[in-house]
């Protein structure tokens, strides 16, 4: 059974949230920038891909396989293509409407590369 509906390809920053927090959360928040955008600020417990190295051929990480994805970058753009990408190797991948900024935006945490009160860059 998937965890997205059928044709869904697109979430609101909101449901992302709701799909990706808390130890049982049924999808993995999927991070796909830069690494300096990363550092800055990321969702706490996403996984960090960067589209980059998705797109030359890299892994998941180990974090993310066989599990849906819930798939974001700053704005929305690259997380689509990424969130393509993955469907096309067989991924469950949806991605986030707005992205890093629509999830900051919507008051979701937003932490640094040392744990602290990060900006979405």
């Amino acid at each position: 059974m998937s965890l997205f509906r059928r044709g869904e390809d697109r979430v609101t920053a909101d449901e992302a949230h709701r799909r990706t927090r808390g130890a049982d959360a049924p999808a993995v928040l999927l991070d796909v920038r830069e690494q300096t955008e990363w550092d800055a600020g990321h969702a706490p417990g996403a996984v960090h891909a960067p589209l980059s190295r998705l797109a030359a051929g890299a892994a998941l990480p180990s974090a993310a396989r066989e599990r849906p994805l819930v798939v974001i970058c700053r704005s929305g753009n690259r997380s689509q293509r990424a969130a393509s990408l993955l469907a096309g190797r067989g991924a469950e991948a949806v991605d986030v409407k707005g992205g890093m900024t629509a999830w900051a935006g919507a008051g979701h945490p937003v932490v640094d590369a040392r744990g602290n009160s990060g900006s979405v860059a």
